[in-house]
């Protein structure tokens, strides 16, 4: 009997399956892998879609707490992780990212999905709930709404791209720690898996596991006011969760709570001391996310 590739693959227990699917854009072909956990046989999935400069292993934790009940899979957004880079650097838009997850569920194989969105994830997780006969059934907004602040698009754009390369992988977490101090104070552990994952060897050290292309729009039309997604949300109607951290500069609190009366009615939940965003690697901000996706309603 001939099966399929992601049973056939031997993986240590606890680790994921690294996969990858072909997708198409406006000029070409390119790969994007993904990750995926738990049965590969089982019918219910969530796919978990990370921030902008990150990648799919930053979902590990949530990945192995919620293995049992779903096949998760982790996509590395074209341009990211171990996915292939675009060669017209304007083609890292939301569109292309949100057709590339229809390609990926088609893949999947499997009507329907839940879905964690981290930032960027989120927006493209939006994008697909708001539109008609869309397979996500419920949806996760981990500090990401309607309401996209310049300021702190503008904040992020002064780094995105601009990584040195670096000589050890303790001068690459060093870096990680500091453009990243808005995760919150997370123990030594958690930072050294986001750099580990976060880094590829290249001539001379080690450098980001990303394009640096995805700088340039940043730097060739710099947001100068705040963007509003309001249509976009309200035109979501499965249940949906967002989470927010209490010091987040691109989630508004005023947001986050028209949230809760608008579109979909999320419920809210505020994670205390993290700033943009939070990680998913804390049990205490993994279990509003299980109890969501897994109650019956």
């Amino acid at each position: 009997m001939n099966l399929p590739s992601s049973v056939r693959d031997p993986v240590a227990p606890g680790e994921p399956r690294l996969r990858d699917v072909q997708c198409c854009g406006p000029h070409g072909l390119h790969r994007m892998a993904y990750t995926e956990w738990g049965d590969p046989a089982n019918p219910r999935v969530l796919v978990c879609v990370h921030g902008l400069t990150r990648n799919g292993r930053d979902f590990d934790d949530l990945a192995r707490a919620l293995a049992s009940e779903y096949r998760v899979v982790c996509p590395d957004v074209v341009g990211r992780g171990r996915s292939g880079w675009l060669v017209v650097k304007d083609d890292y838009q939301l569109p292309l990212y949100a057709a590339d997850m229809v390609t990926l569920i088609a893949r999947l194989d499997v009507p329907e999905v839940h879905w964690v969105g981290t930032s960027m994830g989120g927006l493209i997780g939006m994008l697909l709930a708001s539109m008609p006969g869309n397979p996500i059934r419920r949806l996760v907004l981990n500090d990401v709404g309607p309401v996209i602040i310049a300021e702190a698009v503008r904040r992020i754009g002064e780094y995105v791209g601009m990584a040195p390369v670096f000589p050890d992988i303790d001068a690459a977490e060093a870096y990680i720690r500091a453009v990243s101090v808005p995760f919150g104070n997370l123990p030594d552990a958690q930072w050294r898996h986001l750099t580990e994952t976060s880094i590829h060897p290249v001539e001379g050290g080690w450098a980001m596991r990303y394009d640096p292309g995805l700088g340039d729009s940043f730097r060739k039309t710099p947001l100068q006011t705040d963007v509003d997604l309001w249509p976009l949300y309200e035109s979501i109607s499965c249940p949906t969760l967002v989470l927010r951290g209490a010091q987040s500069d691109l989630l508004a609190r005023e947001t986050a709570e028209a949230m809760a009366l608008r579109g979909p009615k999320a419920r809210v939940v505020e994670v205390p001391d993290v700033g943009h965003a939070p990680t998913l690697m804390d049990p205490a901000q993994i279990a509003p996310i299980r109890d969501f996706l897994l109650e019956v309603r």
